[in-house]
């Protein structure tokens, strides 16, 4: 016998679309939670680059002095306006294999469906400098999306994928992710999260006006200059 979904779950699944589309002209003034993924207390590390992306998000809009901690979702978080969108920053505070209870939270919290989330993440099949914007999918192997996917019942998320690239020879993945950037690397990263941020927020006022909804896939690799 199957049993109910949590009263929760069961709210936000009537939010969400059936499918990953919807009518633009059905925006109107709306929040958005924008999740940073990663090992929250690992700066510096590949795998913390969207919690990288977030900060410098949050410092391009004067509010990066304004982080407090959200016990109901475990997270820090900062609040803000943007145009025609209420932004919600938030880096959670569990481990990345269970970021998706913190985003999850934050979804019932503000009342929100699936398509009203960004998740920033790293990805190993881009190298850095590379980053897309992509709306549904698979985790694709990432285990912060995964948790994302998992606990809100839906793969529906704007997703901004900031390449890391992929370990040379025979090292390991998880000693890569978890391993600090090289110093060639911290040349070009400063640049990549700049552009990552202005990215995101490009994308954020295109939707809250109502002017773009992100195709399924990828949408234009952009490398910084």
């Amino acid at each position: 016998m199957l049993r109910p979904l949590p009263k929760r779950l069961g709210r936000l699944l009537s939010r969400t679309m059936s499918h990953c589309e919807a009518d633009p002209r059905a925006f109107r003034k709306r929040v958005l939670v924008v999740a940073g993924l990663g090992n929250y207390g690992l700066r510096g590390t590949r795998h913390n680059v969207g919690m990288a992306v977030l900060n410098q998000l949050a410092q391009k809009l004067n509010v990066a002095d304004q982080w407090k901690v959200d016990r109901h979702c475990c997270a820090d978080v900062t609040i803000t306006n943007v145009e025609e969108a209420e932004l919600v920053l938030m880096k959670p505070r569990r481990l990345m294999n269970i970021n998706g209870l913190s985003v999850a939270s934050a979804a019932e919290t503000y009342n929100l469906g699936v398509e009203d989330i960004y998740l920033v993440h790293d990805d190993l099949d881009k190298p850095l400098g590379k980053m897309a914007i992509k709306l549904g999918g698979s985790a694709r192997g990432h285990n912060g999306v995964r948790s994302c996917i998992s606990s809100l019942y839906s793969d529906c998320m704007v997703r901004l994928r900031v390449g890391i690239g992929r370990p040379v020879g025979e090292a390991m993945v998880d000693h890569y992710v978890l391993g600090q950037f090289a110093s060639a690397e911290r040349e070009v990263l400063q640049r990549v999260l700049e552009q990552a941020a202005d990215l995101l927020l490009e994308h954020i006022l295109q939707r809250s006006s109502g002017k773009d909804l992100t195709p399924p896939g990828d949408k234009g690799d952009r490398t910084p200059h």
